[in-house]
């Protein structure tokens, strides 16, 4: 009986791009999801380490790539001949790297079978986000050993068209010795980019004469666009010009509710962060919300009014709780006060018959609820299921326009915990350019958690309500949209940005020490 011969598995080396993690490949993240393990650049920025631990199975080990490229090829090359299936994430392409070349050509030699998924790499990256497409001709040249650059050769690139140079921000002065020493002249125009596609982008255009100094500050990989392209930059330039771009915006709400406003925010190129101010919990006592349940059932109801997505998920659970579905609306005609709300309907199975037209609160909903008729309404009572701390507006109006009220307290409102001490020291020192409110008791609750926003803070609130009570705090309010829903919240947020962009652009701001700046450096002295 002979023994089963061991299987060999394959190593897959893949190229992560540049740090958008939307820039992670279809192949790219079906290789990290089968992987068993995944060795990574150290190069890799924070959120797209993010991106891949979360395509990981449960237990995967993800490590950075440590020692020599021949020490990296094997481990790889040991889990391979376990049978595994290893990952080594590179960052960008995967080619342009002479040491990941000295791993792959090891793998090869050692006759390990493995794959090689390719990334967007920095340089082709740069050209898309920063807006300097490519010329007629352009060279592309990742740059690990500044001593291998031949003057010649990069002088040559440049009276052609572009040269893109991916290089780290350390051995700029030397790039630029070379660029010299090859006749390059001193005038051509340079951009420097750092942190590509990442949160906090930034490109800087000066030329080959100054380049250097004008990327002071740039940390890491950094890509170099030099000769033509570099003035479309202006034009075509979108990742840095976005509203939002590099704000850092607080969003506090519940942790399940944050989630959708904080890819609305990074559309817009804001850096948000998420700080929990209220955990939603079931009621003290079930039996108002059972007593309802039973109404809803046996038809005590002409209508069913929901505030929040909160309510309709308390309902749903409890209807869920008793083995009932939408059937059990038969009769009762529902409102909604937002879009979202009416959304979470909708995933009912539902289409409510009224959400307002106008403003999304209680007032915008009152002005298009239908008064009481004795004669045609057979049923007269109101299911108003609400958290335990809702103002009165809506129920009294609901009683003037003739209607009975049962007022059920479907779920309540706690305070989070206090977030961490440099999140509240950040708040009350202005760290935050802006601070989205979607209720009163998030105002409440984050001033009772973390002190109140700094004067320099944009505030943006979503309804009239909210805005009131963000007054109350001494709070001012600067962005209110027209309907109070989250998409458009965020939006008011964006076009004020946009607005305050345009106007320091166009008159200088004096800053505290009497100098002067001139647009987007200038939003720290509001």
């Amino acid at each position: 009986m002979t023994r089963a011969r061991k299987l060999v598995g394959r190593i897959c080396f893949v190229g992560a791009g540049p740090g958008d993690p939307g820039l992670l490949t279809k192949r790219a993240l079906d290789a990290l999801s089968a992987a068993s393990q995944v060795y990574y650049d150290r190069s890799l920025p924070e959120p797209l380490l993010s991106a891949v631990r979360e395509q990981l199975a449960e237990g995967v080990i993800c490590r950075p790539a440590e020692g020599s490229p021949s020490d990296v090829a094997k481990q790889l090359i040991a889990h391979a001949k376990d049978g595994d299936r290893p990952v080594r994430l590179i960052g960008g392409d995967i080619y342009p790297h002479a040491a990941v070349v000295t791993e792959v050509r090891a793998v090869s030699e050692a006759k390990v079978p493995f794959d090689s998924v390719p990334g967007v790499s920095h340089a082709a990256a740069v050209a898309a986000y920063a807006g300097m497409p490519p010329a007629d001709y352009r060279a592309l040249v990742e740059v690990d050993d500044v001593n291998t650059l031949e003057p010649a050769v990069l002088a040559a690139a440049v009276g052609r068209g572009t040269l893109v140079l991916s290089v780290d921000s350390g051995d700029l002065g030397a790039v630029r010795d070379v660029l010299l020493s090859g006749a390059v002249d001193g005038m051509t125009p340079v951009a420097v980019t750092g942190d590509v596609t990442g949160e906090t982008q930034h490109t800087a255009t000066s030329t080959v004469d100054t380049f250097v100094e004008a990327a002071l500050g740039f940390a890491g990989r950094v890509v170099l666009t030099i000769g033509t392209g570099v003035d479309e930059r202006d034009v075509l330039g979108w990742w840095e010009n976005r509203p939002l771009y590099g704000w850092k915006v607080l969003v506090p709400r519940t942790k399940e509710q944050a989630g959708a406003m904080s890819e609305r925010l990074r559309a817009y190129g804001a850096i948000p962060c998420e700080v929990p101010t209220i955990a939603v919990e079931p009621p003290r006592t079930p039996a108002q919300m059972e007593r309802a349940v039973k109404g809803l059932v046996d038809g005590r109801y002409a209508w069913i009014v929901f505030t929040s997505v909160n309510a309709v998920r308390a309902i749903r659970e409890r209807f869920e709780e008793h083995g009932l579905d939408s059937r059990s609306f038969g009769g009762v005609k529902i409102a909604c006060i937002g879009e979202a709300t009416a959304e979470a309907v909708r995933g009912f199975g539902i289409e409510p018959e009224l959400v307002p037209s106008g403003p999304q609160s209680s007032e915008g909903l009152l002005e298009e609820f239908p008064p009481h008729d004795p004669i045609l309404d057979l049923v007269g009572r109101v299911l108003l299921p609400r958290a335990d701390i809702a103002t009165e507006i809506l129920a009294a109006g609901l009683v003037d326009r003739g209607w009975e009220i049962d007022d059920v307290t479907a779920y309540r409102t706690v305070r989070a915990a206090p977030p961490p001490a440099d999140i509240r020291d950040a708040i009350k020192s202005g760290g935050f350019d802006a601070v989205l409110f979607t209720s009163s008791s998030t105002v409440r609750n984050l001033v009772g958690i973390a002190g109140k926003p700094h004067a320099r803070t944009v505030v943006a609130v979503i309804g009239p309500a909210t805005a009131e009570t963000a007054r109350e705090f001494g709070l001012r309010v600067d962005a209110q949209p027209e309907h109070s829903t989250v998409p458009d919240l965020v939006e008011a947020l964006a076009e004020y940005a946009s607005e305050l962009k345009r106007r320091l652009a166009e008159a200088p701001v004096k800053t505290r020490r009497g100098a002067k700046v001139q647009g987007p450096t200038a939003l720290r002295f509001r």
